[in-house]
């Protein structure tokens, strides 16, 4: 379940080409620069280059506080709230809502993607329908700086990078005011309980409750 096609309907997001390329989705993580750069001149006259490698939709609504740093794409009716802080290498898809004081970061966020409140998503992934409630967080740098590495279970997976969020599946849901650790895979259709400290690896189909215990969705 930690590979990127289990976690992700590639039909979803402009990036679903170039994610389909990686066995797992974090190796992704270093390219989304030059992957923004390479399909922002490819999207048509449906977007404007309202900034030099700032390719926002016709249809997006952007509020006139937000910032748009390069390079970055937003997508068909996604709605950009006030004092949102995009800060770049964000490729942001379809009726997505990217909400006041939300920071964004060399993220990938599937269609239909909510982070509406008070929320950070740097070095991460949000798969389709994937919501983060008011104040949750992804941390994508360990406190002793060294490189991350996810872990399931007994299995531990050198990712070779320093900075590295959170990778969320499809449909996923994160309660208020919780905190993804670094190395941080949240498998499809599953759910973190506000407040929650999450690290490693939730399998598909889960939640994630109080203490860190995780059980199956009935």
């Amino acid at each position: 379940m930690l590979k990127t096609i289990d976690l992700y309907d590639m039909s979803h997001s402009l990036a679903g080409a170039y994610l389909s390329g990686f066995e797992y989705p974090w190796q992704a993580l270093k390219g989304i620069k030059a992957l923004i750069l390479t399909l922002g001149p490819t999207l048509g006259e449906d977007y404007t280059e309202v900034a030099p490698t700032v390719w926002v939709h016709k249809t997006a609504v952007i509020a006139p506080t937000a910032y748009l740093g390069a390079p970055c794409i937003i997508g068909p009716g996604t709605e950009v709230r006030h004092c949102a802080f995009i800060r770049g290498s964000a490729l942001v898809g379809e009726n997505c809502v990217v909400g006041n004081s939300v920071e964004l970061k060399n993220a990938i966020l599937f269609d239909n993607v909510q982070v509406p409140h008070f929320n950070y998503v740097g070095d991460s992934i949000l798969g389709y329908k994937s919501h983060m409630g008011a104040g949750s967080v992804t941390s994508n740098v360990k406190s002793d700086k060294t490189l991350v590495v996810v872990k399931s279970g007994g299995e531990q997976l050198p990712t070779g990078l320093k900075k590295f969020g959170a990778m969320l599946g499809d449909f996923v849901e994160v309660g208020c005011n919780s905190v993804l650790n670094p190395g941080t895979v949240i498998g499809r259709n599953s759910n973190v309980y506000p407040t929650s400290c999450v690290r490693g690896v939730v399998p598909a189909n889960s939640i994630w409750k109080t203490g860190g215990v995780v059980v199956g969705k009935v």
